[in-house]
C-alpha cells in the first residue's frame, strides 16, 4: 500500500494482522505532533495501527525505490523476445532477507500457538 493510499484506508478502518513483536519508537517533535493530528483525525484507529501502517508503507516505497543494476545473467524474455536480465541490486537481497525473516516470524507464532 503506498502512503498515499493509507488515508483512504482509514476511512474505511480496516484493520491489518498485528506483529506480536513489539518495538519502542522515539519520534522527533514535529513527528509526534503529526502523529497525535493523524490521532484525532483517526480516533476509531488505535496509534500503533497508525505507525504500523506508516511504517509498512514507507517500507513498501523503500523498496520501489530501490535501484535495478543489470547482471549479466539473462533471466527471461520479455513478450517482444528482448532479454530480462537480473537485478544484482539490493532488490533482491531485501526480498530474500524480508522472506526468511516472515518465515521465522511466522515459525515462531506457530511455535506457540498463536
Amino acid at each position: 500500500m503506498k502512503i498515499r493510499e493509507l488515508v483512504q484506508h482509514w476511512e474505511q478502518n480496516a484493520k491489518g494482522h498485528m506483529s506480536p513483536t513489539g518495538h519502542v519508537l522515539h519520534l522527533d517533535m514535529e513527528s509526534e505532533a503529526r502523529l497525535a493530528a493523524l490521532i484525532d483525525m483517526y480516533p476509531k484507529r488505535q496509534p500503533e495501527e497508525l505507525l504500523g501502517e506508516l511504517v509498512a508503507a514507507a517500507l513498501e516505497e523503500l523498496e520501489a525505490s530501490f535501484p535495478y543494476i543489470r547482471g549479466q545473467q539473462v533471466i527471461a524474455t520479455d513478450e517482444e523476445g528482448d532479454p530480462l536480465y537480473e537485478d544484482i541490486g539490493p532488490t533482491p537481497r531485501f526480498l530474500a532477507l524480508s522472506r526468511r525473516h516472515l518465515h521465522d516470524l511466522s515459525s515462531n507464532v506457530d511455535d506457540d500457538g498463536k
